[in-house]
């Protein structure tokens, strides 16, 4: 049997989807870029199927929340990330939280970005140094679970919310 899909994981949630994430930079497509020369635009428009995906899940009562650690000063990269997170990310019904990396060096963390499903299923992604993306990896592993989990809610606990994080 296949592993299931990002999506199929997202729309099987039933209590809550969380992502952490861990680089200063991720691909440069043609979003960053657009932003990156100062053409700005609505996300929730460019991003609809997220939006939707999301505004579903949260409809169900699913919380989703995303924490990022980031390097301050930040990269160009996030400050993107930043700047669409309010349009995108929270207007869809995510709850962001910000950790700058220097508050995080005694936190145990895996060593790649990932999403955790109702606490159980884990889906890591793996990216080229460029910051492509290359693949993901699915696993139920108890283990790998518990130690995405507590990574997770040890970085939410130290982390600040997206309305208060002012990046240096």
């Amino acid at each position: 049997m296949a592993d299931p899909t990002f999506k199929d994981l997202f729309r099987a949630a039933t209590r809550s989807a969380v992502h952490l994430e861990m680089r200063d930079g991720y691909m440069r497509d043609a979003d960053f870029l657009q932003w990156q020369a100062g053409q700005r635009f609505d996300p929730a428009e460019r991003w609809r199927s997220w939006f939707d995906l999301v505004q579903q899940t949260t409809g169900r009562g699913v919380e989703v929340r995303r924490a990022r650690i980031v390097s301050e000063p930040i990269t160009d990269y996030i400050r993107f990330e930043y700047d669409v997170t309010s349009a995108h990310n929270v207007a869809a019904g995510e709850k962001v939280r910000w950790l700058p990396r220097r508050k995080a060096s005694d936190v145990p963390l895996p060593g790649n970005d990932f999403w955790l499903f109702d606490g159980n299923a884990v889906l890591f992604n793996h990216f080229a140094g460029n910051g492509d993306m290359l693949e993901s990896e699915y696993t139920t592993d108890a283990s790998v679970a518990k130690l995405c989990a507590d990574a997770f809610e040890a970085v939410w606990d130290r982390a600040i919310p997206h309305e208060e994080y002012h990046p240096a």
